[in-house]
């Protein structure tokens, strides 16, 4: 059993916390709540907590404090901070505890779940290494290496075909919230637009291969629509595939 930490002191804002997460993530998974930091902590000492999530302004105990009795007693927890001020001291303590997302109220209920499953799958890779705080990061990037592999390979295997960023998600078993964010931090922009940038590379190629009918080059890059595989090219090249071949060096 996983077990997830919330700590936020508004009643209801708690109760549709917890829910939505016991909903979003299913079996395996268990979500305790708690209503000042005080409870927290003791919470976090009474179950293998893997990640928690602290409302920031909190009776008893605030969350910057609750976050720095966690990090020191278990590093691997992954910390999420909740809060209503965008206040920059507050960032910078949860800088300091190592908070993996900080997130201004109100936030989506996707923003929430796709930082959650960002801080389960990250302390999983923690807990998997029995070696030095070095050594669990070198598994950690390694593991986000895969990750960002096989999102490579999934755009050159199926470019060809009418893809979308769900059907990549899916296919390699994240979440879409998770998948997005995730793709985003190693791309630098989202699925449609990589996969967009990639067929225009791949139609440039065919292009310069005169035995390739102009027609069938927006077909085998994935575009049934040849009028808009025109569009799409032009915007990326300021030419269409016709002026493109027109214009190669010849070889």
């Amino acid at each position: 059993m996983y077990h997830i930490l919330i700590a936020e002191d508004e009643y209801i804002e708690r109760t549709v916390l917890i829910k939505n997460l016991r909903d979003a993530l299913g079996e395996g998974y268990e979500v305790h709540g708690a209503e000042n930091g005080r409870r927290a902590v003791e919470l976090f000492r009474q179950y293998p907590i893997g990640v928690a999530i602290l409302d920031i302004e909190m009776p008893v105990m605030n969350g910057i404090d609750v976050a720095q009795i966690i990090s020191r007693e278990a590093p691997h927890c992954g910390i999420l901070f909740l809060t209503a001020y965008d206040s920059f001291e507050y960032a910078k303590q949860a800088i300091h505890v190592r908070a993996l997302d900080y997130l201004l109220k109100p936030y989506s209920d996707n923003e929430l779940l796709a930082s959650v499953e960002n801080a389960i799958h990250r302390p999983v890779y923690y807990r998997s290494a029995q070696t030095d705080k070095a050594g669990d990061e070198e598994k950690c990037m390694d593991k986000i290496s895969v990750i960002t592999r096989q999102m490579e390979d999934y755009v050159r295997t199926h470019y060809q075909q009418e893809v979308s960023m769900q059907d990549a998600a899916c296919a390699l078993n994240y979440s879409e919230q998770y998948f997005c964010k995730l793709f985003k931090q190693q791309f630098g922009q989202n699925f449609t637009s990589y996969l967009t940038a990639y067929r225009m590379e791949r139609a440039r190629e065919l292009l310069a291969q005169p035995i390739v009918n102009i027609k069938d080059v927006g077909l085998r890059v994935g575009y049934s629509d040849a009028n808009y595989f025109a569009k799409v090219f032009r915007r990326f090249t300021g030419k269409s595939p016709s002026e493109y071949r027109m214009n190669l060096p010849e070889t």
